[in-house]
């Protein structure tokens, strides 16, 4: 199968996830805001978020396991995959432990002595931490297996199993609504089960069909100490990003309380659901831009980094523009009652989501060099200023929707950086890029800002009585205009061509 037929069949199966866990997944989340209330599910997206701290750990050998793997299969070279498999994975066990006991001393500490969490909650909040903890455990060593399923491209079995663990959690959240017992405790402790059924899921299938999962023990002094340099410098990047998203949240408690909190979850979890559509179609492309650099087809690696910052833009904006145009309206369909900033959060947090998906394919092409440590120690160092700063802005400010201000602009810098590092890094050729990347997103950007200006100040959007009508035709009238712009000013001359007679021969079956 083709690089193009391998991608666009993969990306179909995560759609097909995508729409389904989106529909889900928003459904869940009212029911669960309803059923903790405000103050509760800010504290569980406070305490997940302090587990998540101790993430860059594993992120950072999440990241070498991928980009391992991946070029291993490039290389066709199945003894060394195997052993990859399993030295990175005696390596999750590690961390592992690691984090296991950084989360029972320092994270402890912290969300006793230093979190603003209501005096009658501080029990319960400890349950969420314990069980937050030993979820995480069980994602840590399922990494490995997730990474082989990437790389080998089997992106229909993490569909299929990640539409049962959206059904698992919509079930536990219609049982939590049926209990009269803590709801914060249950939540967390049901969820963990979900968890523990989705990874033994995961490596049951893996070890039935991808022989280079089962466990041999490996211990080669020199692959290990490769293994862990590569992860070594991503540690720095991963550092960087927690300080970034989980020290964020930590700052909002502490200058503005759990409410803020709340907003920052909601942000983060639809953010989330809309980052979907591009993480999807990254998910597919990814491995690709690995493999073709290990078979030293650097021209081909390149053409699926420009290609993927571009349509990774693209598939957020449809989405983003029609939701921003109606997000009172959506918010407030969804929540009912919307908490305080939450609204505020979300215009902000994809306007940031909307760089940071251009930016995503230029550091798996960097990654796929296996030279990295330049680049994570000036890319870190830029986006760990993230954490400072929004300190600094928040001690003489008192709105928390500035920490997205802060986001944005350092994204933007970082952005320029890591164009600037492949340049270097694999030859990247800024005036191409530009050309391909940066001037279609601007005029996509350009124009479809100048219609809807002119379609509130002329009163050109559609206006019917009946509120969900209305919400419905405007939705697909802005759809309708972006995908039109995207395909006239997004689209270079040959992939509007492949794209008509797509259309055309789709329409003429």
């Amino acid at each position: 199968m083709s690089n193009n037929k391998t991608i666009a069949k993969n990306s179909l199966f995560l759609y097909f996830r995508m729409f389904l866990i989106m529909g889900v997944g928003l459904y869940t989340s009212r029911l669960v805001l309803q059923a903790l209330g405000v103050i509760d599910y800010g504290i569980y997206g406070l305490v997940g978020g302090i587990v998540s701290t101790f993430a860059f750990l594993n992120s950072a050998m999440a990241s070498a396991t991928q980009r391992y793997l991946s070029f291993d299969i490039g290389k066709n070279n199945t003894e060394r995959l195997q052993k990859t498999f399993n030295s990175t994975l005696n390596i999750h066990i590690l961390i592992a432990l690691i984090i296991l006991i950084f989360a029972e001393t320092l994270g402890l500490w912290f969300l006793n002595f230093n979190l603003k969490i209501p005096a009658g909650r501080i029990v319960a909040a400890n349950w969420v931490y314990q069980f937050s903890i030993f979820a995480f455990i069980l994602e840590i060593i399922q990494v490995p297996y997730n990474a082989l399923l990437f790389a080998r491209e089997h992106m229909n079995v993490y569909a299929y199993i990640s539409i049962l663990e959206a059904i698992l959690k919509l079930i536990i959240v219609f049982l939590l609504l049926k209990t009269d017992t803590d709801k914060l405790i249950l939540y967390s402790l049901l969820t963990f089960c979900v968890v523990f059924v989705i990874r033994l899921i995961y490596k049951i299938y893996c070890k039935k069909h991808f022989k280079e999962s089962r466990y041999k023990f490996y211990f080669d002094k020199a692959y290990y100490k490769e293994l862990m340099s590569y992860s070594g410098w991503n540690l720095f990047g991963n550092i960087a990003n927690v300080a970034r998203g989980q020290g964020s949240n930590i700052l909002l408690n502490m200058f503005f309380g759990p409410i803020a909190n709340t907003a920052y979850s909601l942000a983060i979890m639809v953010q989330g659901i809309i980052g979907s559509f591009v993480g999807n179609f990254q998910v597919a492309i990814n491995p690709q831009i690995t493999k073709s650099y290990a078979k030293g087809e650097l021209a081909t690696s390149l053409n699926l980094i420009y290609k993927s910052s571009k349509f990774s833009f693209f598939a957020m904006f449809i989405i983003a523009v029609p939701f921003l145009y109606n997000i009172n309206y959506i918010m407030h369909l969804w929540l009912k009652t919307v908490p305080p900033y939450t609204i505020e959060f979300l215009k902000l947090t994809l306007i940031y989501s909307l760089v940071e998906t251009i930016s995503n394919p230029l550091m798996v092409g960097a990654q796929a060099t296996g030279k990295i440590k330049w680049y994570q120690i000036i890319i870190g160092s830029f986006i760990f200023l993230t954490l400072p700063i929004t300190a600094i802005v928040f001690y003489y400010s008192s709105n928390p929707i500035n920490v997205y201000w802060v986001l944005i602009i350092i994204s933007l810098f970082a952005l320029l950086f890591r164009i600037s590092f492949l340049k270097r890094m694999l030859k990247l050729d800024v005036a191409i890029y530009v050309r391909e990347v940066i001037l279609p997103i601007i005029f996509v950007s350009a124009i479809t800002c100048f219609f809807i200006y002119f379609s509130f100040k002329y009163s050109i959007i559609i206006d019917i009585d009946n509120e969900f009508l209305n919400f419905v035709a405007n939705t697909i009238m802005i759809i309708s205009v972006v995908f039109v712009v995207i395909v006239i000013f997004g689209l270079d001359k040959v992939d509007r061509i492949r794209f008509l007679k797509l259309i055309r021969a789709k329409l003429c079956r």
